[in-house]
């Protein structure tokens, strides 16, 4: 028969095994207490996560088909018959097969939890039986808020009993505990009755520590806790105590312990006086206490409830009620003081520590204790915030000041691990020196110490006299755990009654033990003791609160240089191994609030620097303002924030660099820490966030809307990027940051189309522009290339233009853009120019082949005008053709322009760079060439043939067709272009403009377009380049010379504008000469046209 699974059974069986004296070595007492804490708490851990929490409950708990076997579960618990239910065996096996080794996991935890009783007799030994007292109800409490228990422990013994043939083993005494604990409060005071008086005496041994520790900020100023200052003759004395240990146990740990404890044993409530006051002074304390993580108990409601059903509790019930309302309305000050007190003690505390880190050592109890005190502090209003009751002030569970508490918690804790080497060396001498000799003194004084103990004993004389500061020097590991161990299985042994050596005759022997153990902690586990005073891990579980908390503090000015204390204790949440917890989440509203703040600074300044520029000066003059009316007060004008009457008055801009000021300060808290797995770098988190922003701002400084196609003119976002970027370089006075290396890797991003994160670029936004904005109008003839000037102009039209064209393309504006987007935005703006001119090829081509009879013939008869005639009519598309290659020639005329821009970039090669292109010839090898003029084109110069069309048509050919096909389609494309020239006298567009220096419609650029498109074909088809244009000249010429033979004079509109096209292809090829075209075209028609075309221009302008 299996036994009934209770606390009180377990701890009678540990008091009945002690009193029979077995051994200690064999009991272990102490290990299975610690066992028992890490099992219980993974139990709460496991069945927390896996029902309690709604983001990770099982899928199978809220699925509508399974439904019917979980709520027949849930009736006939815990005597299931699975076979007699409407679910089918296989799928009630799949319903939860899923879940099987977590609830046979918990099931095996259940099952074997308690197994030892102890008695309270000095602080190790309390604290332990206290706390397994608290663990134990903490589980129980946590298990009854789980309303899925039954359903998971049914699920499981049921998969059992179909998998084994039987029910699991453990199954009746966990169902039946489930059963029992339904009202959990009511069945652990039953099984906790026997026990009233073993905890009882263990939560007396507090009623001095308690209210000591539990005093008014008032109090503590008066005493000066904390201070080492107060007494400087007393400052290398060691800080020792009695009670060391107790100085800095957590005030959480104690009242829980008092309310937990009093609520299982409430019976010594009214029978003994200090009880009660121990018990009443705990309630006053606060509303909510923690059981696990971000579960709380309510110790008001809770106790109330239950003394409410337990007859003779009414006076219990109302100093319930009084306590209620006193922490209501004294609480919240109480604790809003100690967090004021403490935040000037820790710093006074850190600064002098800091300034003497010698003193480490004789004074590394103040340290615990104060890190104690202010976790205390930070742990209450994190649990009271999340849980804020309605009172008159809830100011009091606001702390907008909760970071330079966290902050000097941080430093004090870095401090001790920075000089844990000195604690150390200091310790082992007084472990060695004093505390041996102290020990052995002591031992020699016991009257009775029998064999084993004295053995012992010895022992741990022995150890500590061993210890020596060479052990320290040669880096030595040190591992006293062993002796603080053993001292702890003597407590057990020696504290019950009628043990050969009571430890309660002794008790100079505990003081001296209790003391050598804090020392041997700081020898060998100060990360363990900082983590156990200064651990903040609970934050994790309480984000709302914890960013809350961020935000407040963020507003205050004074508190921004210690906001990086609360990324910082986000390294504290690896204690918690919880998924969800926020890691890097402060650490990057600190940095987006520290690059707001730049940024917010960076263009107050690019404002005034724009206000001081020559457009703003000019459009300032330009205003035409009436004079001020009496009383009115005048604008400002541009510099006058330069103005200062009185240094003491604060302005905007000295506000924003103070606030800049606080925020970088923070960032020196911590050079990294570690959250989980990732090493956080404040600073390099801080250059990334500024290096996204810097990214974004200089898009936005673009001002692109594609919709308007309005831009920001090149130069103009140069300028502002170069004063932005001045005002970015502050930051290094503040904050240890290459600013340097972020604007060049920021602007080298920029010069390709997507940055790091994926996000569009100046290069690709002033590519889309060029290419649609501008371009786009210039082969509509609303924007023209004016040679003369070296840019483009609008045409006067009765279309408004929303942009002046030689604001952006003239050699400032595109120089400009070529510093913005450097050569590799310049190769992208090239690529993506040549993709449209592949474009418009293809469609040439098409339009050659259709017409191809008839051009073969025209090339065969060009000198015959009669037949040419006849041909011309059957010829169609002339004029597409012609508006296809001037795209073509509008195109690469505005490449050229910005390669000419690269000249700069690198004037220390240009001269070998041009010695090598004029050196290379294409008479020799080919590719050589290409590569050369590949090199001279990437500095700006211009070469016979351009290799990046080159390179773009010859990416159009295709396996289809062969060399000699696209030899003949680029012959007759010429011939195309030459008969297709007259119908040019038709548009009136056609006219010269010498102001502009080109045609009205851009024809002028089919002179680039015909020379650089054919050089680059019959680069490919490896063929005589000037051939076939003399070719193309001869019949040019002679089509032309025919317009002079028209009677009627229809086409001869515009002659002469177009005789001028000749001339120009002519004087821009590398390949042609005046002399060819003299031989083929008289000059005195040239000259005429000349004339023609200025005359008309003179008498324009008079």
């Amino acid at each position: 028969m299996v036994k009934q699974l209770s606390i009180s059974g377990f701890l009678d069986v540990v008091q009945k095994c002690v009193e029979r004296k077995l051994n200690y070595r064999k009991c272990k007492l102490s290990e299975n207490l610690k066992s028992f804490e890490k099992c219980s708490c993974l139990l709460i851990v496991s069945t927390h996560q896996s029902c309690a929490d709604p983001k990770l409950r099982p899928a199978i708990l809220t699925d509508k088909t399974k439904e019917p076997a979980i709520k027949y579960i849930n009736k006939k618990f815990p005597n299931i018959d699975f076979r007699g239910n409407i679910v089918s065996k296989t799928g009630f096996r799949q319903c939860i097969s899923l879940y099987l080794d977590d609830s046979e996991k918990v099931s095996g935890e259940l099952t074997d939890l308690f197994n030892f009783d102890l008695q309270a007799v000095n602080f190790d030994f309390t604290k332990n039986y206290l706390d397994l007292i608290v663990t134990y109800t903490s589980v129980i409490i946590t298990l009854s808020r789980i309303e899925d228990k039954k359903a998971l422990v049914g699920m499981f013994n049921c998969a059992h009993e179909m998998t084994n043939g039987s029910s699991d083993p453990s199954y009746p005494r966990l169902g039946q505990m489930f059963v029992e604990y339904e009202h959990p409060w009511k069945k652990l005071t039953e099984e906790f009755g026997p026990h009233t008086k073993s905890v009882t005496a263990a939560l007396l041994s507090l009623r001095m520590l308690y209210p000591r520790r539990n005093l008014p900020a008032e109090q503590w100023r008066s005493a000066q806790l904390l201070s080492l200052l107060s007494a400087p003759a007393a400052m290398l004395d060691p800080a020792c105590c009695d009670t060391m240990a107790c100085e800095y146990l957590s005030m959480e740990v104690m009242e829980r312990w008092i309310i937990i404890g009093f609520l299982l044993c409430h019976s010594s409530l009214n029978t003994n006086q200090a009880t009660l006051e121990l018990w009443k002074m705990a309630l006053r304390s606060g509303l909510y206490l923690t059981l696990t993580r971000d579960e709380v108990l309510n110790i008001h409601k809770v106790s109330e409830d239950l003394f409410d059903n337990i007859k003779g509790y009414s006076k219990r019930v109302a100093d319930i009620k009084e306590c209620r309302d006193h922490v209501l309305v004294n609480s919240g000050a109480m604790h809003r003081e100690r967090r004021q007190f403490l935040r000037g003690a820790m710093k006074e505390l850190f600064k002098v520590l800091e300034d003497e880190p010698g003193l480490l050592g004789p004074k590394a109890l103040f340290v615990f204790m104060a890190l104690s005190f202010s976790r205390d502090e930070v742990l209450w209003l994190v649990r009271h915030s999340e849980n804020m009751p309605k009172i008159k002030t809830p100011e009091d569970y606001v702390d907008n000041q909760m970071a330079e508490l966290l902050f000097y918690m941080e430093k004090l804790s870095g401090l001790m691990r920075k000089y844990s080497h000195v604690v150390q060396r200091y310790h082992v001498q007084y472990l060695a020196q004093f505390d041996a000799l102290v020990l052995n003194d002591t031992i020699q004084n016991m009257y009775v110490c029998p064999e084993e103990e004295s053995v012992l004993l010895s022992s741990f004389v022995s150890v500590l006299s061993a210890l020596s500061v060479k052990q320290v020097e040669n880096k030595e590991e040190f591992d006293l755990r062993p002796l603080r161990l053993d001292w702890l299985r003597l407590q057990a042994y020696t504290s019950v009654n009628k043990a050969p050596l009571p430890l309660k005759d002794y008790p100079d022997l505990a003081k001296v033990m209790n003391m050598i153990q804090f020392h041997t902690r700081m020898v060998d586990s100060v990360e363990e003791l900082l983590h156990e005073t200064s651990d903040v891990s609970i934050l994790c579980f309480y984000p709302r609160v914890f960013e809350k908390m961020f935000s407040q503090s963020s507003e205050e000015m004074t508190m921004k240089r210690y906001l990086m204390s609360f990324p910082s204790v986000c390294s504290h949440f690896s204690q918690c191994a919880h998924p969800l917890c926020p890691e890097e989440v402060s650490v990057q509203l600190l940095a987006d609030q520290t690059v707001n703040e730049a940024q917010l600074v960076a263009l107050v300044s690019l404002s005034l620097f724009f206000s001081l520029s020559p457009i703003s000066a000019a459009r300032y003059r330009k205003q035409k303002k009436p004079p001020p009316k009496k009383g009115e007060v005048q604008k400002e004008k541009p510099g006058a924030e330069s103005l200062r009457k009185d240094r003491t008055i604060l302005t905007n801009m000295d506000k924003m660099h103070l606030m800049l000021t606080e925020l970088c300060s923070s960032f020196s808290l911590c050079t990294d820490f570690a959250v989980f797995d990732h090493t956080v770098i404040p600073t390099e988190f801080l250059l990334s966030h500024l290096e996204m922003r810097l990214s974004e701002i200089i898009v936005r400084m673009a001002n692109y809307n594609k919709t308007t196609q309005e831009i920001t003119r090149p130069s103009d976002l140069l300028a502002g990027l170069r004063a932005y970027t001045a005002n970015l370089h502050w930051l290094t006075s503040y904050i240890n940051v290459d600013v340097a290396r972020l604007v060049k890797s920021v602007l080298l991003q920029q010069t390709v189309p997507l940055d790091s994160h994926g996000g569009q670029t100046i290069t690709t936004i002033y590519t889309n522009w060029f290419l649609e904005g501008l371009l786009r109008q210039a082969s509509n003839s609303l924007i023209v290339h004016c040679p003369t000037m070296h840019c483009f102009v609008n045409q006067s039209t009765d279309i408004e233009s929303t942009f002046r064209a030689e604001e952006f393309s003239d050699i400032s504006e595109l120089r400009a853009l070529a510093e913005l987007i450097g050569p590799y935005g310049m190769k992208f703006l090239s690529e993506n120019l040549m993709w449209h001119i592949t474009s418009q090829v293809t469609e040439i081509k098409k339009m050659v082949i259709e017409n191809m009879d008839v051009l073969v013939q025209m090339k065969n008869n060009f000198d015959k005008p009669e037949e040419m005639a006849n041909l011309k009519r059957r010829l169609t598309g002339g004029e597409n053709i012609l508006k296809r290659m001037t795209i073509i020639g509008v195109i690469l005329s505005f490449r050229a322009m910005t390669q000419d821009c690269l000249k700069d970039h690198c004037p220390y090669m240009m001269r070998s760079v041009e010695s090598l292109r004029d050196f290379v010839s294409p008479e020799a090898d080919i590719q050589v060439t290409l590569n050369v003029f590949e090199l001279a084109s990437a500095a700006g110069l211009t070469c016979n043939i351009d290799p990046a069309l080159v390179a773009a048509i010859g990416s159009m050919q295709t396996d289809n067709t062969s060399m000699d096909e696209e030899y003949k389609l680029s012959c007759l494309l010429l011939v195309y272009i030459a008969v297709s020239l007259p119908t040019m006298a038709l548009d009136p567009n056609s006219l010269y403009n010498r102001e502009h220096g080109g045609h009205n419609n851009n024809i002028h650029c089919l002179a680039t377009a015909i020379n650089q498109l054919a050089a680059a074909m019959f680069t490919i088809q490896n063929k005589n380049i000037e051939q076939q244009l003399k070719e193309f000249l001869l019949m040019a010429s002679s089509t032309l010379l025919q317009l002079g033979q028209n009677v009627e004079r229809v086409e001869s509109k515009n002659r002469e504008s177009v005789y001028l096209l000749l001339h120009m292809i002519v004087e821009e090829s590398p390949f042609l000469s005046q002399d060819m075209l003299e031989s083929c075209f008289p000059y005195v028609l040239l000259r005429n046209a000349y004339r023609e075309v200025y005359k008309s221009f003179v008498i324009t302008l008079g």
